[in-house]
């Protein structure tokens, strides 16, 4: 943390050095992605120490036990190719685990080895490895590009090209990818389909798997997650609704060039407008009428807005984390006549820029954004030197920053590594707006009453 204190205010180019990156690697997303699959068991084709990474870092973000297994490659397997660790590891899981589904996926090593995963899997297949009626899917995750939101997306679209199916029936269901967001946030998005009284498949779905109830009974798979009749019906459903285009798109796209699926290529419903977009592309697609009750939670979020407004009018704000979120934050911010300044996401992607400077509508002209492999802490850090905030927005990793410049922050987004309790509550939706409002109003004024003399302390503010 001290060494943050030695940060410079010149900013000079870099190409080779990250500095506190504002992402981590893809088998995380890949991996987080899997267990959205009921009784799925993820499998990491790498190290052991691979493996334990990936589980550390969901287990410390949320709370909660990671299942995963690894090829735990030796000396001889990084030479020589994982082709045996996997066949052995496949035998393994089904044997002892038994778990309906594994979905692999690559890190580094393997990656650099070039392990052909299908033609393995197409080999366990055929030494009877794999039982009838189980299935082994997989995604190419290198370490070495994009971040924890890239692994997400290529899971997913991993479950399109294995497990999406055409058919003669006609559920009329509609599909939800609701990109990297917490359990909760899951949930939110299942309530406000079921609201508008829709048949809904939410894939991934890690409610109920990551936020498990405290019952007295050891889950190795809990109930959670979207099962395997569940994907396979993707391919029959009306139309996709893919929430953010970094994390969500790939696999929308994938399902429309297999299955002809339509897909409507949305935000992440975060904040007001973000919101009213996702329900109104509901209710045009499906031909429906919005529920008064809904209409009526979105009074509330604009009547919250409006009390609150004194508060934030102004405010100056710097917004780190993944790009789907921030896309949507960012507009949200503006919304609440808040001055987004500052927004980095360390995920990689031409378009960010572009869709973030969109939704500010040249409100905010001194913006300033950066993606990518050098859009890292320590460049946000040199901003704020430079011109400072009001208010930090992001992950834990954020509060050097905040403590170093005595900033107030809210934790949003991956990783969140000192709080407990926060993937329980959405920040999706009118209702995850209005939390929004409350956690970034507590901490203005939190400060407010923290650094006024004795005789200006308000009791109503």
């Amino acid at each position: 943390m001290t060494l943050l204190r030695h940060t410079s205010t010149d900013i000079k180019p870099r190409k080779a050095l990250t500095v506190n990156a504002a992402k981590t690697c893809q088998p995380v997303g890949a991996m987080y992605a899997a267990l959205g699959i009921h009784r799925c068991l993820p499998h990491s084709h790498g190290s052991q120490g691979c493996c334990s990474y990936h589980r550390s870092a969901l287990t410390r973000h949320y709370k909660e036990p990671v299942m995963a297994a690894t090829s735990s490659f030796t000396e001889g397997a990084s030479v020589f190719g994982g082709q045996a660790n996997l066949l052995k590891s496949i035998e393994t899981i089904f044997d002892v685990y038994a778990p309906d589904i594994i979905a692999v996926h690559t890190t580094c090593l393997s990656e650099t080895i070039g392990d052909d995963i299908p033609q393995i899997v197409s080999k366990a297949t055929d030494k009877g490895f794999v039982p009838e009626g189980k299935l082994v899917i997989h995604c190419n995750t290198p370490s070495y590009i994009g971040s924890h939101v890239t692994g997400f997306s290529n899971m997913v679209m991993g479950m399109v090209k294995y497990l999406s199916q055409t058919t003669e029936n006609t559920p009329g269901t509609f599909n939800v990818i609701p990109g990297w967001v917490e359990p909760s946030d899951m949930r939110e998005l299942k309530r406000l389909m079921s609201v508008m009284d829709l048949k809904t498949i939410l894939f991934p779905d890690t409610s109920d798997v990551m936020d498990t109830p405290l019952n007295g009974d050891r889950e190795f798979y809990p109930e959670g997650g979207t099962t395997l009749e569940e994907l396979k019906a993707t391919g029959d459903s009306s139309a996709t609704f893919a929430l953010g285009s970094f994390a969500s798109k790939a696999a929308a796209d994938a399902l429309t060039k297999k299955c002809n699926v339509p897909a409507e290529i949305l935000d992440l419903p975060i904040g007001l407008r973000a919101t009213d977009r996702f329900i109104d592309a509901v209710r045009t697609t499906a031909g429906i009428e919005v529920p008064n009750s809904l209409t009526r939670e979105r009074g509330r979020l604009v009547d919250l807005m409006s009390d609150m407004h004194q508060y934030f009018h102004g405010k100056r704000v710097a917004l780190v984390g993944d790009p789907d979120q921030l896309i949507a934050l960012s507009e949200f911010c503006a919304d609440l006549d808040m001055r987004p300044v500052y927004i980095v996401s360390g995920t990689p992607g031409k378009a960010f820029e572009t869709k973030v400077l969109e939704r500010l509508e040249e409100r905010i002209p001194e913006v300033k954004i950066a993606n990518g492999s050098n859009a890292d802490m320590y460049l946000l850090h040199q901003w704020i030197k430079q011109e400072a905030v009001d208010l930090i927005i992001g992950n834990t990793y954020c509060k050097y920053i905040s403590r170093d410049e005595n900033i107030p922050m809210i934790r949003h987004g991956f990783p969140i590594l000192d709080r407990v309790g926060h993937s329980l509550f959405p920040t999706v939706g009118y209702m995850g707006g209005m939390r929004l409002c409350e956690k970034i109003l507590e901490a203005f004024l939190s400060k407010l009453d923290r650094e006024s003399p004795d005789e200006k302390v308000e009791l109503v503010m």
